[in-house]
């Protein structure tokens, strides 16, 4: 190695704590900014280039670079997404956190070559104030940074070593791992789409045209559909009204026969008062002054069985599902069975 080259590796070496210092002062203020936006990604790498790559470096063509600063990988940045149009969120951030030398920033996703797919990284080369070096940015999805990993060590990105048909199956393969890249996207965005639909189904009122899922229930729960109900069932005993979460009465509705949003709200128009009698009798003799929000959706399942024939073995399948098994689930819905004859929404 020259004295050029020498020189370059001597700015290095007394440079070096300052690279691992900014290193991990952008990793931090990517992290942030990510966390700030709300963006789910698979991770964030960093790392400076070790002295022994930095000489294979000097070695193969340490004429090109005039100082170290000519070097735009001393400190390099890699972000994984779990989406395909997420890395162009990320690039976005990265464009208002640095400036870009464009000019030296290359989109290896416009390459279009078949054996292209663990190499189609966005990267940025970047500066920032106060700082005279650059640091590279690299931005690609989980899939490719698997792939790229993987194919490190068999010769697929120089194509030289590797005997053709070889070459010809990791060909196939990578066409196959960019195909999910991009359905996994395509998913994600027509999963969004439906729910903005359902959102507007729920918030027009057109519950009939909700098919009931986890989506569309979510929807409706915001629109507190046994709200009514359970202030109702609170003023019995001036109670507070504690927040439960609701969504395991999904599989509860749908086991007795709901389809649709619109099946759950008359469902809860029909049997209301039936739920009401029973928190009646089940409060009537006690001083408790905090209920769950979720017993006005129990009891309003609660009066649907024992309207519809579900019996005793029905109400005990609804309390082994709302609240796990237990042999007590039995002796409770013996003694429902039991109030049940003295409720008057059952002689109508």
């Amino acid at each position: 190695m020259d004295l050029h080259c020498e020189a370059i590796l001597e700015e290095y070496r007394e440079n070096l704590p300052r690279f691992e210092e900014v290193a991990r002062e952008i990793r931090a203020a990517l992290q942030k900014t990510f966390d700030d936006a709300g963006l789910l990604l698979a991770g964030i790498e960093s790392r400076v280039k070790t002295e022994k790559s930095l000489a294979g470096k000097l070695e193969l063509k340490g004429s090109k670079y005039a100082t170290l600063a000519d070097i735009t990988d001393i400190i390099g940045l890699r972000v994984i997404t779990f989406y395909i149009d997420d890395v162009d969120k990320v690039a976005s951030a990265v464009e208002r956190l640095f400036e870009v030398d464009w000019e030296n920033s290359v989109d290896k996703r416009k390459v279009h070559e078949i054996d292209s797919f663990g190499y189609l990284s966005l990267h940025y080369i970047c500066s920032r104030p106060g700082f005279p070096y650059r640091f590279e940015i690299q931005m690609r999805t989980v899939l490719q940074h698997a792939w790229a990993n993987m194919n490190h060590d068999t010769g697929y990105k120089s194509g030289v070593e590797v005997p053709r048909r070889y070459l010809r199956n990791l060909s196939r393969l990578a066409g196959m791992l960019e195909l999910v890249d991009e359905q996994f996207s395509q998913i994600r965005s027509e999963l969004t789409d439906y729910r903005r639909r359902v959102q507007a189904l729920v918030a027009s009122g057109n519950l009939d045209d909700a098919p009931l899922d986890g989506d569309t229930f979510r929807s409706f729960l915001d629109l507190d559909p046994f709200g009514q109900l359970n202030r109702r069932i609170a003023a019995v005993n001036q109670a507070e009204i504690q927040d439960a979460a609701l969504m395991n009465f999904l599989p509860v509705f749908k086991a007795i026969g709901c389809h649709t949003l619109g099946d759950i709200s008359r469902i809860i128009k029909q049997y209301s008062e039936g739920a009401y009698q029973i928190a009646c009798y089940q409060l009537g003799l006690t001083d408790l002054d905090i209920i769950s929000a979720s017993l006005g959706p129990q009891d309003i399942c609660i009066a649907y069985l024992l309207k519809n024939g579900g019996g005793k073995p029905g109400i005990k399948r609804l309390f082994d599902a709302l609240n796990g098994e237990s042999e007590s689930n039995e002796a409770l819905a013996e003694l429902l069975m039991e109030q049940a004859n003295d409720l008057p929404f059952m002689n109508q």
